[in-house]
Order: C-alpha cells, then sequence, then structure tokens
C-alpha cells in the first residue's frame, strides 16, 4: 500500500489551519487573546503607564505631577497583572488635584484629589491625550473638545455631547486602585 495522493487542495488547506493554530497558540503565548485583557476595570485594578519611562509599572499617586497635566494608563489585573490593554475602551487619564479644588461629585470618586476618567472622547471616540494649560483641562486631539477634571469632566468646549466617564478609586499604600465602576458610557453612543 503506497502513500495516499493528496489533492492540491487538501494540502493548501491543511497547510492554512497548521499556520491558523500556530498563530492563535502565539498570540495566546503573548496574552493576546487572554480574556483579562478585554475586561473593563474591575474593583481592585491598579494602573500601569502606557507611555515613558516608566511604561507598564504600576502608577502611585506621588507619580502624578500635582495639577497635571493628566497621564494615561491602562488598569491592570492584580492577581494577573496582565495589563488590561486589550480593548482601546480601557484607556483611562489620570490626574492629581487639589481635593478643595474639585466639584463634591467628583471629590466623591476621587482618592486625595486623584480623579480617573476614559480617556476616549464621547464625540467619535478619538483619545483624549492632550492638556490645555490655558484651561487646566484635558482635550481631545482629534476635535478640540474640552474637559474639566476638577468637574467631572464636564465638557467646556468643543462639539462632545457629555462629561467623561469617571471610576471611582481609592489609594492602597499610595497606589490609586479601581473602587467604582465607571459612571457612563465610555465612548460616543450610537445614533
Amino acid at each position: 500500500m503506497g502513500t495516499p495522493k493528496l489533492s492540491r487542495r487538501t494540502t493548501l488547506s491543511g497547510c492554512l489551519l497548521t499556520v491558523a493554530a500556530g498563530t492563535t497558540s502565539a498570540a495566546w503565548a503573548e496574552g493576546e487573546t487572554d480574556p483579562a485583557r478585554e475586561m473593563p476595570p474591575q474593583p481592585g485594578d491598579p494602573f500601569a503607564f502606557l507611555t515613558g519611562d516608566k511604561k507598564g509599572q504600576v502608577i502611585k499617586a506621588n507619580d502624578l505631577p500635582l495639577g497635571g497635566p493628566q497621564v494615561q494608563a491602562y488598569p491592570i489585573d492584580p492577581k494577573s497583572n496582565v495589563v488590561r490593554d486589550g480593548s482601546r475602551l480601557n484607556l483611562i487619564v489620570l490626574i492629581r488635584l487639589d481635593p478643595s479644588s474639585l466639584s463634591e461629585e467628583t471629590r466623591l470618586r476621587a482618592a486625595d484629589g486623584v480623579v480617573a476618567y476614559s480617556a476616549v472622547c464621547t464625540h467619535q471616540g478619538c483619545p483624549v491625550n492632550m492638556w490645555s494649560s490655558q484651561h487646566n483641562a484635558f482635550f481631545c486631539s482629534c476635535h478640540g473638545s474640552i474637559y474639566d477634571p476638577r468637574n467631572a469632566a464636564r465638557v467646556l468646549a468643543g462639539p462632545a455631547p457629555r462629561p467623561l466617564p469617571s471610576l471611582g478609586l481609592k489609594l492602597e499604600n499610595d497606589v490609586p486602585v479601581v473602587a467604582a465602576g465607571f459612571t457612563g458610557h465610555v465612548g460616543p453612543i450610537a445614533k
């Protein structure tokens, strides 16, 4: 009995399945398909720096300059140390402000002046990644919406239809961690 002849289609299908399985295994091994990366911020999650010399390191309150600018971050699963960067909707801005300068609503969700907001603009979903020294506020570089971090990320200017949702925070050994989920829908609302 000889070796069975395989059709070109069968051979190509087998090769593609092998490559796909290898890619999936490699992606899983690198954490690209880890469900923990996709989950929104959870109570107890600290935050990791998105960029800079401390990229990936846990953010401490003292790492945040008093009065701004904001720092971009992703939450971290404290059990597995997986950074929850699998969804752009998990991008957060953290800022440390004088607690006496915060509105009552903002102060209730802050931890010793540290506040956290979604970094996804409510207009068209661009990142809120810029700082306006003129307004002491953060703004979206796509269409210029400006948000007031002292007053529940209220929209000061631009086309954004609503404030950025905030996360409730608490401090654990000078580390801001999530205490409560977002106050509203993250990003734009489909029409």
